[in-house]
């Protein structure tokens, strides 16, 4: 007789019959080698998955998305998976707290990268390999109703970590964002033809959600062309009286720059982009704006005159009169929101408005940026607001507490002296 040597086995042919998740995970953590590290240790997770059975693959995407589940049931806002810091727990946001539940079980680093690279595409996992960092959409079906969900996959020391957060697909009515009948004009399309509108603020402050009501508010009035650029696509608009079209960076469209220069050839009203995220996006925005189209975007700042300094600060010195004066042009209104804890244990918007008139123009154009905190306090006629003055409304609706409204102010001593005005 003689023998054949049997080629090694793949860890989806190590049994016939249905595996475990706990299986699973010994069958690919027993395929890697301890001496291989970083993105090695990735990709070579990555090629042990592809060779999974489909059955197998399924088991872990289950369990992943148990977690979702969970997320959801728990009426949390955000999710992280793995890495280093999370200690070998998944964590929650739920009301602004976050922090582990145990319930879900603990997990080892390479348990959390096999969970974490399994609900990923070959295409998305090696961009992620390349640039250390990938944003995407995920869904979810849920008692009958698809739940999406924003994701933010990067690297911990060496390991993979995730954060998801839930899209929420009722978009918030427009009425109840509280906009003067001036700013509720400026945001539509059927009053106002062109022009640059920023929501700013930080992650988590709500901006998309924002962006989301004043776009659905267009496609209710007007008839239009939406075309929406984001990273990755969230709320997902039905056509209405508006044909809205959404393209996602990294799936439809390579950069927020290309999406806006490709959008000028597609006959658009409205163009919305995710994020004015460097100097190149942000000279593209203001050129289409200039062109005669209606642009909507969002900042990471913290206050109106931050948007306007940062706008101008992120380009080349030997550009920035030209971007201020072409800003002052096509600029028509900021609003800079945060989500202030209330009294009850939620969130609710306050939100900073300024509606660019004849004075905060010329403040712009002559880099006086320092007077328009002052012309938004006393604007309130034309619709505009400070932070500090929309703190202290919510104060005094009793819906958050003295010491919520100075620590989400911006201006702390101006704060006080409205709260000791308003008493």
């Amino acid at each position: 007789m003689t023998s054949v040597l049997e080629p090694p086995v793949k860890p989806s042919e190590m049994v016939k019959q249905q595996l475990t998740v706990e299986e699973v995970f010994l069958s690919i953590e027993s395929a890697l080698s301890r001496h291989i590290v970083g993105v090695d240790r990735q990709e070579a997770i990555a090629d042990t998955i592809s060779e999974l059975d489909e059955q197998d693959t399924e088991l872990l995407r289950k369990r992943f998305e148990s977690f979702l589940v969970k997320m959801v049931e728990a009426a949390a806002s955000d999710i992280d998976v793995g890495g280093q810091g999370s200690l070998g727990q998944i964590w929650l946001r739920i009301y602004n707290d976050k922090r582990p539940v145990f319930d879900l079980g603990a997990y080892s680093l390479d348990q959390f990268n096999i969970l974490n690279l399994n609900i990923l595409t070959p295409r998305q996992r090696k961009f992620l390999f390349e640039q250390r960092n990938l944003d995407f959409s995920y869904a979810v079906e849920y008692k009958g109703k698809s739940i999406r969900f924003r994701g933010d996959m990067y690297f911990d020391l060496d390991n993979l970590a995730l954060n998801m957060r839930r899209i929420n697909n009722s978009i918030y009515p427009f009425k109840e964002l509280g906009f003067q009948p001036n700013i509720a004009r400026a945001l539509s399309l059927k009053h106002e033809k062109q022009g640059l509108i920023l929501v700013t603020g930080i992650t988590g402050s709500g901006k998309s959600t924002t962006l989301d009501s004043i776009i659905d508010a267009n496609n209710q009035s007007v008839d239009a062309h939406v075309v929406i650029i984001s990273s990755p696509v969230e709320c997902v608009h039905l056509s209405n009286r508006c044909l809205v079209r959404h393209r996602e960076v990294g799936r439809d469209v390579m950069s927020f720059k290309e999406g806006a220069i490709q959008a000028l050839r597609q006959d658009p009203d409205i163009i919305m982009i995710g994020e004015m995220r460097d100097a190149d996006t942000i000279m593209t925005a203001l050129e289409i704006t200039d062109s005669g189209h209606k642009v909507f975007s969002t900042l990471h700042t913290g206050s109106a005159v931050e948007s306007v300094d940062r706008i101008v600060g992120e380009c080349p010195t030997d550009e920035q009169e030209r971007v201020r004066n072409r800003l002052a042009d096509v600029l028509k209104v900021v609003i800079s929101q945060k989500l202030v804890p209330t009294v009850d244990g939620k969130r609710t918007l306050a939100k900073e408005v300024l509606l660019v008139n004849s004075s905060i123009k010329a403040a712009i154009k002559n880099c006086n940026t320092s007077e328009i905190y002052q012309m938004i306090s006393e604007g309130s006629k034309e619709g505009m607001c400070t932070m500090e003055q929309d703190l202290r409304r919510l104060v005094l609706e009793k819906k958050i507490s003295i010491d919520e409204a100075v620590n989400f102010s911006n201006n702390k001593n101006r704060m006080r002296e409205l709260l000791e005005y308003s008493h």
